[in-house]
């Protein structure tokens, strides 16, 4: 599987919410930056992560667009989070159900077909005025 490939599966999975196909994709050693946070490695780390996620948040992607590097280690992707605010994230605002519309984008590393390392980033600030609003 090419990285462009693995990291439209890896979105397919997410939009879908099939979280085992999801975490299949993923590197047993695999790097997470979180947006304006820390590194987390390691499936279990990113479980967990997805598990407080999904507690919190609903989520879909549209407008995906997938770039690779010409040695299929590299990929990135642009797209835009429509989401809804289910349950209020500690330091955020209170959630009331909000919906928001964010553009985001990620970079990847893909080692084996798997995504080995993942960075995610978009506007905190932007998100905020949208749900505090």
């Amino acid at each position: 599987m090419s990285a462009g490939q693995t990291i439209r599966a890896y979105y397919d999975a997410f939009n879908r919410g099939d979280m085992a196909a999801f975490f299949d994709l993923l590197a047993e050693d695999v790097a997470h930056d979180i947006n304006q946070g820390e590194r987390q490695v390691g499936k279990r780390a990113f479980r967990t992560f997805m598990d407080h996620m999904n507690r919190c948040y609903r989520e879909r992607l549209t407008d995906i667009v997938v770039m690779e590097s010409a040695d299929g280690t590299r990929g990135a992707a642009e797209f835009v989070v429509n989401g809804e605010y289910l349950a209020s994230d500690p330091g955020l605002p209170e959630a009331k159900g909000q919906k928001y519309v964010l553009p985001a984008g990620a970079f990847f590393e893909i080692r084996d077909g798997k995504v080995a390392r993942i960075s995610n980033h978009y506007n905190l600030n932007d998100w905020i005025a949208q749900v505090d609003a």
